[in-house]
């Protein structure tokens, strides 16, 4: 069950969900499942699995999908909290699994998510399941499209490569033949691609959504939302987060109209 309080973001626990591994690429990483429906898998933001994180996985179960979310860091439950921010990124910025900082690379992570998108597909039911990334996992869920069982792919405020430097703000997060295989996946089979940032995030730059926009074209949707100056909700210049700590539970908030954009693209895609 999520909860909602005016003026804060939706938050849930980890009651009901099953908790057990997944190996696969030489990566092990806890899993939480729950629900039932069409799958998806849903990659954590900085610092992991927080309250918020888990209140949009329970949205998207009672909203009718199956869904796993990989621990791919920190502790699931724990709050997003500075000491959490200090602990766990400066180990992920420096991992290998992850490469936060190469430009034109195939990471370690992208296999494993893939691998679980696959063995979530042959759980459930429909055609094939949906990964949604935010924030430094965004990118990932572009990279897990090469597997052919991914069938909506939603791409929110991703920055990595980690912005520094104009070739890694362009850089769409995947590697060259990554990036063929799904453009040649969205030029012959129909995928879709859903991104999402505010339109003054500077962890996920512009230049890269214009550059997926080049790739991609008409397949590639972009919900840019405004955070500039004077916009009407409110929102702050420093606003990143679309789908976790930004939502409010009000019919005319942006990011509650993008969380929902997020669950009817995935049900186009996965009915």
């Amino acid at each position: 069950m999520s909860h909602s309080h005016p003026g804060s973001a939706p938050t849930a626990g980890l009651d009901g969900w099953e908790r057990a591994p997944f190996t696969a690429a030489g990566i092990t990483h806890e899993v939480l499942r729950k629900g039932s429906g069409p799958g998806v898998v849903l990659l954590p933001e900085l610092p992991g699995i927080t309250p918020e994180v888990l209140g949009l996985a329970q949205h998207l179960v009672d909203a009718g999908f199956a869904v796993a979310v990989p621990s791919l860091f920190g502790t699931p439950g724990r709050r997003a909290t500075a000491g959490a921010m200090l602990t766990v990124t400066p180990k992920v910025c420096v991992a290998k699994e992850f490469r936060a900082l190469a430009t034109d690379a195939e990471r370690p992570v992208a296999a494993y998510v893939r691998a679980l998108a696959r063995d979530l597909a042959g759980r459930t039911e429909g055609p094939g399941v949906g990964v949604v990334g935010m924030c430094f996992t965004g990118g990932f869920a572009l990279a897990a499209a090469v597997e052919k069982s991914v069938l909506a792919p939603v791409l929110s405020q991703p920055s990595v490569p980690l912005p520094l430097g104009s070739a890694r703000r362009g850089d769409p997060g995947v590697s060259e033949r990554e990036l063929a295989e799904v453009r040649r996946r969205a030029r012959e089979d129909g995928l879709c691609l859903l991104g999402l940032r505010f339109s003054r995030d500077g962890l996920s730059p512009a230049e890269r959504f214009t550059g997926l926009r080049r790739a991609f074209g008409d397949a590639f949707e972009v919900i840019e939302l405004d955070s500039g100056p004077g916009n009407p909700a409110g929102l702050p210049a420093s606003a990143h987060e679309v789908l976790t700590v930004q939502v409010r539970e009000q019919e005319d908030h942006p990011a509650q109209q993008a969380r929902a954009r997020v669950v009817a693209f995935l049900r186009e895609r996965l009915g």
